[in-house]
Protein backbone atom coordinates (compact mmCIF):
# COMPACT_ATOMS: atom_id res chain seq x y z
CA UNK A 1 0.00 0.00 0.00
CA UNK A 2 1.28 3.26 -0.78
CA UNK A 3 1.31 6.65 0.47
CA UNK A 4 1.72 9.98 -1.17
CA UNK A 5 2.64 12.89 0.83
CA UNK A 6 2.24 13.14 5.16
CA UNK A 7 0.65 10.78 6.78
CA UNK A 8 -2.76 11.66 7.91
CA UNK A 9 -3.50 12.11 11.32
CA UNK A 10 -5.30 8.14 11.34
CA UNK A 11 -4.48 5.76 9.00
CA UNK A 12 -4.83 2.41 9.30
CA UNK A 13 -2.42 0.31 7.01
CA UNK A 14 -0.76 -2.65 6.72
CA UNK A 15 2.87 -3.17 5.44
CA UNK A 16 3.93 -6.45 3.25
CA UNK A 17 7.64 -7.80 2.64
CA UNK A 18 8.65 -10.68 1.37
CA UNK A 19 11.61 -12.75 3.54
CA UNK A 20 12.59 -12.18 6.54
CA UNK A 21 11.90 -9.04 8.38
CA UNK A 22 14.05 -6.66 9.94
CA UNK A 23 13.91 -6.36 13.77
CA UNK A 24 13.00 -2.56 14.76
CA UNK A 25 14.32 -3.03 18.50
CA UNK A 26 18.20 -2.78 18.46
CA UNK A 27 18.55 -0.64 15.10
CA UNK A 28 19.50 2.13 16.95
CA UNK A 29 19.14 3.67 20.39
CA UNK A 30 16.10 6.01 20.77
CA UNK A 31 16.08 9.21 22.55
CA UNK A 32 13.59 10.28 25.37
CA UNK A 33 12.98 13.20 22.53
CA UNK A 34 12.48 11.26 19.54
CA UNK A 35 10.00 8.97 21.00
CA UNK A 36 7.89 12.30 22.64
CA UNK A 37 8.36 13.41 18.80
CA UNK A 38 6.84 9.75 17.79
CA UNK A 39 4.13 10.26 20.25
CA UNK A 40 2.62 13.27 18.80
CA UNK A 41 3.61 12.72 15.18
CA UNK A 42 1.52 9.24 15.28
CA UNK A 43 -0.68 9.99 18.17
CA UNK A 44 -3.44 8.56 16.22
CA UNK A 45 -2.31 6.90 13.30
CA UNK A 46 -2.91 3.33 13.75
CA UNK A 47 -1.55 -0.19 12.13
CA UNK A 48 -2.85 -3.62 11.36
CA UNK A 49 -1.15 -6.28 13.10
CA UNK A 50 -0.28 -8.34 9.41
CA UNK A 51 2.21 -11.33 9.68
CA UNK A 52 4.92 -9.21 7.91
CA UNK A 53 4.60 -6.74 11.05
CA UNK A 54 4.07 -8.98 13.43
CA UNK A 55 7.64 -10.16 12.34
CA UNK A 56 8.77 -7.10 12.34
CA UNK A 57 7.99 -6.01 15.92
CA UNK A 58 8.79 -9.28 16.88
CA UNK A 59 5.49 -9.26 18.40
CA UNK A 60 4.56 -12.74 20.14
CA UNK A 61 0.80 -13.21 19.09
CA UNK A 62 0.51 -15.93 21.90
CA UNK A 63 1.43 -13.98 24.58
CA UNK A 64 -1.48 -11.34 24.04
CA UNK A 65 -4.16 -11.23 27.06
CA UNK A 66 -6.81 -9.27 28.22
CA UNK A 67 -6.68 -9.11 32.03
CA UNK A 68 -9.35 -7.74 34.64
CA UNK A 69 -10.47 -8.73 38.01
CA UNK A 70 -7.51 -11.05 38.59
CA UNK A 71 -8.68 -13.27 35.80
CA UNK A 72 -6.81 -13.06 31.99
CA UNK A 73 -7.98 -14.14 28.73
CA UNK A 74 -5.93 -14.66 25.46
CA UNK A 75 -7.22 -12.42 22.56
CA UNK A 76 -6.02 -11.71 19.04
CA UNK A 77 -4.49 -8.03 18.42
CA UNK A 78 -5.80 -6.95 15.63
CA UNK A 79 -4.67 -3.10 15.38
CA UNK A 80 -3.66 -0.54 17.74
CA UNK A 81 -2.41 3.51 18.09
CA UNK A 82 -0.75 5.24 20.71
CA UNK A 83 -4.56 5.84 21.78
CA UNK A 84 -6.95 2.58 21.16
CA UNK A 85 -6.79 -0.75 20.25
CA UNK A 86 -8.50 -3.69 18.70
CA UNK A 87 -8.99 -7.46 19.71
CA UNK A 88 -10.33 -10.02 18.30
CA UNK A 89 -12.20 -12.27 21.15
CA UNK A 90 -14.74 -15.39 20.20
CA UNK A 91 -18.35 -14.49 21.46
CA UNK A 92 -18.70 -17.89 23.27
CA UNK A 93 -15.36 -16.97 25.48
CA UNK A 94 -15.20 -15.17 29.52
CA UNK A 95 -13.42 -12.78 27.95
CA UNK A 96 -16.18 -11.65 25.67
CA UNK A 97 -18.84 -12.38 28.31
CA UNK A 98 -16.74 -9.52 30.48
CA UNK A 99 -16.08 -7.01 27.49
CA UNK A 100 -19.95 -6.70 26.70
CA UNK A 101 -21.38 -6.59 29.86
CA UNK A 102 -23.28 -3.19 30.45
CA UNK A 103 -20.61 -1.99 33.15
CA UNK A 104 -16.94 -3.06 31.87
CA UNK A 105 -14.55 -2.86 34.52
CA UNK A 106 -11.26 -0.92 33.41
CA UNK A 107 -9.32 -3.71 32.11
CA UNK A 108 -5.25 -4.32 30.99
CA UNK A 109 -4.21 -5.08 27.59
CA UNK A 110 -0.70 -6.61 27.93
CA UNK A 111 2.19 -6.97 25.05
CA UNK A 112 4.55 -9.14 24.66
CA UNK A 113 7.96 -8.71 22.20
CA UNK A 114 10.30 -11.03 21.67
CA UNK A 115 13.09 -9.59 20.06
CA UNK A 116 15.64 -12.06 19.17
CA UNK A 117 18.66 -10.27 20.68
CA UNK A 118 17.42 -9.31 23.88
CA UNK A 119 15.07 -10.20 26.80
CA UNK A 120 11.19 -10.82 26.09
CA UNK A 121 9.40 -7.60 26.58
CA UNK A 122 6.00 -7.14 28.62
CA UNK A 123 4.21 -4.57 29.53
CA UNK A 124 0.14 -3.96 30.29
CA UNK A 125 -2.22 -0.60 29.19
CA UNK A 126 -5.07 -0.05 31.08
CA UNK A 127 -7.91 0.48 28.67
CA UNK A 128 -11.57 1.27 28.80
CA UNK A 129 -14.07 -0.40 26.36
CA UNK A 130 -15.19 1.75 23.28
CA UNK A 131 -17.42 0.15 21.31
CA UNK A 132 -17.83 -3.63 20.56
CA UNK A 133 -19.38 -5.46 17.13
CA UNK A 134 -18.92 -8.47 14.90
CA UNK A 135 -15.83 -9.36 13.18
CA UNK A 136 -16.17 -9.31 9.82
CA UNK A 137 -19.41 -10.45 10.18
CA UNK A 138 -19.08 -13.71 12.34
CA UNK A 139 -21.36 -14.93 14.27
CA UNK A 140 -18.18 -16.85 16.68
CA UNK A 141 -15.74 -13.59 16.45
CA UNK A 142 -16.09 -10.46 18.00
CA UNK A 143 -13.70 -7.25 17.50
CA UNK A 144 -13.35 -5.04 20.62
CA UNK A 145 -12.54 -1.08 20.30
CA UNK A 146 -10.30 -0.68 23.76
CA UNK A 147 -9.32 3.08 24.55
CA UNK A 148 -6.10 3.47 26.31
CA UNK A 149 -6.77 5.48 29.81
CA UNK A 150 -3.40 6.55 29.97
CA UNK A 151 -0.25 6.68 27.45
CA UNK A 152 1.10 3.77 26.30
CA UNK A 153 4.58 3.16 27.31
CA UNK A 154 8.06 4.05 25.78
CA UNK A 155 8.33 0.68 24.66
CA UNK A 156 5.76 0.47 22.49
CA UNK A 157 5.97 3.94 20.65
CA UNK A 158 9.66 3.64 20.05
CA UNK A 159 8.31 0.05 18.54
CA UNK A 160 5.56 1.30 16.46
CA UNK A 161 7.20 4.67 15.93
CA UNK A 162 10.23 3.41 13.82
CA UNK A 163 7.47 1.26 11.51
CA UNK A 164 5.73 4.49 11.04
CA UNK A 165 8.22 7.12 11.16
CA UNK A 166 10.49 4.76 8.01
CA UNK A 167 7.49 4.46 6.49
CA UNK A 168 6.59 8.12 6.33
CA UNK A 169 10.62 9.36 5.37
CA UNK A 170 10.63 6.77 2.94
CA UNK A 171 8.18 9.27 0.99
CA UNK A 172 9.24 12.69 2.12
CA UNK A 173 13.53 11.62 1.67
CA UNK A 174 12.96 9.07 -1.47
CA UNK A 175 15.21 10.34 -3.11
CA UNK A 176 18.41 11.74 -0.71
CA UNK A 177 20.96 9.12 -1.79
CA UNK A 178 23.40 7.42 0.61
CA UNK A 179 27.17 7.54 -0.80
CA UNK A 180 28.15 3.53 0.09
CA UNK A 181 32.13 4.36 1.18
CA UNK A 182 33.25 1.11 3.50
CA UNK A 183 31.96 3.22 6.71
CA UNK A 184 28.49 3.69 5.46
CA UNK A 185 28.07 0.48 4.40
CA UNK A 186 29.59 -0.73 7.88
CA UNK A 187 26.48 1.65 9.80
CA UNK A 188 24.08 -0.10 7.44
CA UNK A 189 24.92 -3.00 8.31
CA UNK A 190 26.01 -3.84 4.31
CA UNK A 191 28.98 -6.35 4.81
CA UNK A 192 30.59 -6.03 0.81
CA UNK A 193 29.45 -4.17 -2.18
CA UNK A 194 29.53 -7.16 -4.33
CA UNK A 195 25.88 -8.33 -4.73
CA UNK A 196 23.43 -9.56 -7.78
CA UNK A 197 21.17 -7.93 -9.51
CA UNK A 198 18.77 -10.03 -11.81
CA UNK A 199 17.49 -8.45 -15.58
CA UNK A 200 14.78 -9.51 -16.82
CA UNK A 201 15.16 -12.94 -14.85
CA UNK A 202 19.17 -13.27 -15.27
CA UNK A 203 21.57 -13.04 -12.55
CA UNK A 204 24.33 -10.48 -13.14
CA UNK A 205 26.98 -9.66 -10.40
CA UNK A 206 27.28 -5.77 -9.82
CA UNK A 207 28.93 -3.78 -7.03
CA UNK A 208 26.55 -0.84 -4.73
CA UNK A 209 27.70 2.03 -5.22
CA UNK A 210 24.71 4.54 -3.81
CA UNK A 211 21.89 3.93 -2.47
CA UNK A 212 18.04 6.03 -1.32
CA UNK A 213 14.50 4.61 -0.57
CA UNK A 214 13.70 5.92 -4.13
CA UNK A 215 16.67 3.88 -5.48
CA UNK A 216 20.58 2.83 -6.25
CA UNK A 217 23.30 2.90 -8.25
CA UNK A 218 25.58 -0.31 -9.15
CA UNK A 219 28.52 -0.84 -11.64
CA UNK A 220 28.24 -3.64 -13.85
CA UNK A 221 29.39 -5.22 -17.17
CA UNK A 222 27.39 -4.62 -20.18
CA UNK A 223 26.47 -2.26 -23.07
CA UNK A 224 24.73 0.79 -21.63
CA UNK A 225 22.35 1.18 -24.63
CA UNK A 226 20.73 -2.78 -24.12
CA UNK A 227 19.92 -2.30 -20.71
CA UNK A 228 17.86 1.53 -20.17
CA UNK A 229 14.25 0.83 -19.58
CA UNK A 230 14.24 -2.79 -18.61
CA UNK A 231 13.10 -4.48 -15.20
CA UNK A 232 15.08 -5.76 -12.65
CA UNK A 233 15.40 -6.86 -8.87
CA UNK A 234 18.27 -5.45 -6.81
CA UNK A 235 19.73 -8.06 -4.19
CA UNK A 236 21.07 -6.49 -1.21
CA UNK A 237 23.05 -8.73 2.04
CA UNK A 238 22.24 -7.19 5.69
CA UNK A 239 24.09 -8.18 8.78
CA UNK A 240 22.21 -7.18 11.10
CA UNK A 241 19.91 -9.26 11.07
CA UNK A 242 21.32 -11.47 8.18
CA UNK A 243 18.73 -11.27 5.33
CA UNK A 244 19.10 -10.85 1.65
CA UNK A 245 16.67 -8.27 0.42
CA UNK A 246 15.09 -8.06 -3.01
CA UNK A 247 13.47 -5.09 -4.37
CA UNK A 248 12.50 -4.85 -7.63
CA UNK A 249 12.75 -1.92 -9.83
CA UNK A 250 13.19 -0.41 -13.48
CA UNK A 251 16.20 0.80 -14.62
CA UNK A 252 16.17 4.51 -15.34
CA UNK A 253 19.15 4.94 -17.35
CA UNK A 254 22.76 3.37 -17.82
CA UNK A 255 25.43 4.97 -18.72
CA UNK A 256 28.68 3.55 -20.09
CA UNK A 257 32.28 4.75 -17.63
CA UNK A 258 34.99 6.72 -19.18
CA UNK A 259 37.20 4.70 -20.53
CA UNK A 260 35.59 1.13 -20.14
CA UNK A 261 33.13 0.74 -22.87
CA UNK A 262 32.25 -2.37 -21.29
CA UNK A 263 31.10 -1.09 -17.70
CA UNK A 264 28.40 0.92 -16.78
CA UNK A 265 26.21 2.85 -14.25
CA UNK A 266 23.00 1.77 -14.00
CA UNK A 267 20.46 4.18 -11.92
CA UNK A 268 17.72 1.66 -11.29
CA UNK A 269 14.31 3.09 -9.72
CA UNK A 270 12.95 1.14 -6.96
CA UNK A 271 9.21 -0.26 -7.33
CA UNK A 272 7.51 2.19 -4.09
CA UNK A 273 4.68 -0.39 -3.78
CA UNK A 274 7.19 -3.47 -3.39
CA UNK A 275 9.48 -1.61 -1.29
CA UNK A 276 10.54 -3.80 1.64
CA UNK A 277 10.06 -3.11 5.03
CA UNK A 278 13.26 -4.34 6.39
CA UNK A 279 15.12 -2.41 3.76
CA UNK A 280 13.14 0.94 4.82
CA UNK A 281 14.13 0.17 8.93
CA UNK A 282 18.12 0.28 7.79
CA UNK A 283 17.79 3.44 5.70
CA UNK A 284 15.66 5.25 7.83
CA UNK A 285 17.80 4.31 10.94
CA UNK A 286 20.98 5.66 8.92
CA UNK A 287 19.19 8.72 7.68
CA UNK A 288 17.81 9.51 11.09
CA UNK A 289 21.16 8.76 13.39
CA UNK A 290 23.88 8.64 11.75
CA UNK A 291 23.63 11.31 9.14
CA UNK A 292 22.03 13.52 11.67
CA UNK A 293 25.50 12.90 13.78
CA UNK A 294 27.27 13.49 10.76
CA UNK A 295 25.55 16.37 10.19
CA UNK A 296 26.06 17.62 14.16
CA UNK A 297 29.41 17.30 13.25
CA UNK A 298 29.30 19.45 10.47
CA UNK A 299 27.93 21.94 13.00
CA UNK A 300 30.25 21.68 15.51
CA UNK A 301 33.07 21.93 13.29
CA UNK A 302 31.49 25.26 11.64
CA UNK A 303 30.92 26.49 15.10
CA UNK A 304 34.41 25.91 16.23
CA UNK A 305 35.52 28.06 12.31
CA UNK A 306 32.69 30.84 13.30
CA UNK A 307 34.17 31.09 16.98
CA UNK A 308 37.95 30.93 15.80
CA UNK A 309 36.61 33.93 13.29
CA UNK A 310 35.22 35.89 16.34
CA UNK A 311 38.23 35.27 18.64
CA UNK A 312 40.32 36.80 15.34
CA UNK A 313 38.63 39.96 15.03
CA UNK A 314 38.56 40.37 18.67
CA UNK A 315 42.00 40.32 18.52
CA UNK A 316 42.68 42.52 16.22
CA UNK A 317 40.18 44.88 17.48
CA UNK A 318 42.18 44.85 20.82
CA UNK A 319 45.78 45.01 18.55
CA UNK A 320 44.46 48.02 16.62
CA UNK A 321 43.15 49.61 19.93
CA UNK A 322 46.68 48.90 21.55
CA UNK A 323 47.80 50.65 18.43
CA UNK A 324 45.78 53.49 18.26
CA UNK A 325 46.62 53.80 22.13
CA UNK A 326 50.23 53.83 21.46
CA UNK A 327 49.92 56.04 18.84
CA UNK A 328 47.98 58.76 21.02
CA UNK A 329 50.65 58.43 23.72
CA UNK A 330 53.12 58.61 21.46
CA UNK A 331 51.74 62.05 19.86
CA UNK A 332 51.27 63.48 23.43
CA UNK A 333 54.58 62.96 24.11
CA UNK A 334 56.10 64.53 21.24
CA UNK A 335 53.66 67.45 21.93
CA UNK A 336 54.89 67.62 25.60
CA UNK A 337 58.36 67.54 24.49
CA UNK A 338 57.65 70.47 21.80
CA UNK A 339 55.93 72.73 24.95
CA UNK A 340 59.09 71.84 27.26
CA UNK A 341 61.40 72.90 24.38
CA UNK A 342 59.46 75.89 23.85
CA UNK A 343 59.13 77.28 27.65
CA UNK A 344 62.81 76.56 27.73
CA UNK A 345 63.26 78.85 24.75
CA UNK A 346 60.90 81.41 26.01
CA UNK A 347 62.94 81.25 29.47
CA UNK A 348 66.42 81.46 27.75
CA UNK A 349 64.68 84.43 25.70
CA UNK A 350 63.70 86.41 28.91
CA UNK A 351 66.99 85.92 30.98
CA UNK A 352 68.62 87.46 27.77
CA UNK A 353 66.77 90.10 27.72
CA UNK A 354 67.59 91.04 31.62
CA UNK A 355 71.30 90.74 30.35
CA UNK A 356 70.77 93.45 28.13
CA UNK A 357 68.54 95.98 30.69
CA UNK A 358 71.01 95.19 33.42
CA UNK A 359 74.22 96.46 31.37
CA UNK A 360 72.54 99.23 30.08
Amino acid sequence: MAFHGDLPSKTIFSLTIEGKSASIRGMGITTSQQIAKYYEQYSNTEITFTKDIIRATNLDPRQIFIKCNGGQWPCIINSTSFQTAKVVVGTKSGAYSLLSAEETPLINLRFCFNPPDSDVLMFQIPAKVAGIGAYNNSADLAVVTLTFTQRPPDDLIDIIGQLLDANQNAIRRRTERIALTEDNRRKLSIPKEETVVLIQNVPRHCILRELSFGGAKIILLGLSQFLTGKEGVLRIEFSEPAEVVSIPGIIESADAIEGRKDVCALNIVFKEDALPLSYKLHVNSFLTTVKKTQVSASDQLAMQKEQQAKLLEQQKKVAEARAANAAKNAAAQQAAEAQAAANAAARQQALAMQQQQANS
